[in-house]
């Protein structure tokens, strides 16, 4: 089964490209944790400036529409995949997953990327205490390894989506499912914004957070 149309520009070359990429996500966290500068504090509750109410004022696992870009919204100025999502405000925690992890400048560069991104109510509804956990120094390791699961390799409109597996940076497969009502991931992750286009890349915005299948939440310390 095929991710990606024929026509798509996502050719092996590409993931050949990416192939080095997958590996300097998984190497970057490491080298971080050696640093301070973009380490969140241990200590620190990266959402704790979050609302706890839903995106449209009450908790309903839901985007609100007007947070969100038109399926058509192109990024102005040469905005990456971060900027887009720093703007939009439905990522706060995900935009800060992502600097706790050092992945920034990843997601700033060239690309291209498709990101599978959750949403500040996804990220919520993990088990108490998981994002706090994941943002420590000692377990950036398997922070990068999340992150890394929600990006693919080349810049993939929903157009170009069919059913099927796709591999993703970290390096494990997606299994990807499109019917009448929409793109679901690993069964269960709603596509709920498609096409939020960044000048590297494609954001998909999903409705949970995507875990890889090697990762064990009682390995966080």
């Amino acid at each position: 089964m095929r991710f990606l149309a024929p026509n798509s520009s996502f050719s092996k070359r590409s993931a050949n490209k990416f192939a080095g990429i997958a590996a300097a996500l998984l190497i970057l966290p490491v080298a971080v944790s050696c640093g301070t500068d973009t380490v969140a504090d241990a200590d620190q509750d990266i959402t704790a400036e979050l609302p706890a109410e839903g995106l449209d004022g009450e908790v309903t696992g839901e985007v609100a529409p007007d947070t969100m870009p038109d399926e058509t919204a192109t990024a102005e100025g040469g905005e990456s995949i971060v900027d887009v999502a720093s703007a939009n405000g439905s990522f706060d925690t995900l935009v800060a997953a992502v600097q706790a992890a050092g992945l920034e400048e990843t997601l700033d560069g060239e690309g291209p990327y498709t990101v599978f991104a959750p949403t500040d109510e996804a990220f919520a509804s993990l088990p108490e205490g998981t994002v706090e956990k994941l943002v420590k120094p000692e377990n950036q390791e398997a922070l990068g390894q999340i992150l890394a699961y929600h990006v693919v390799a080349g810049a993939v409109p929903s157009a170009d989506i069919e059913a099927g597996t796709i591999g993703t940076v970290e390096g494990s497969e997606v299994e990807v499912a499109v019917d009448a009502a929409g793109v679901i991931v690993n069964g269960e992750s709603n596509v709920v914004q498609p096409d939020v286009i960044a000048d590297n890349g494609v954001i998909h915005v999903v409705d949970s957070v995507l875990l890889p299948p090697t990762f064990d939440p009682a390995s966080l310390l």
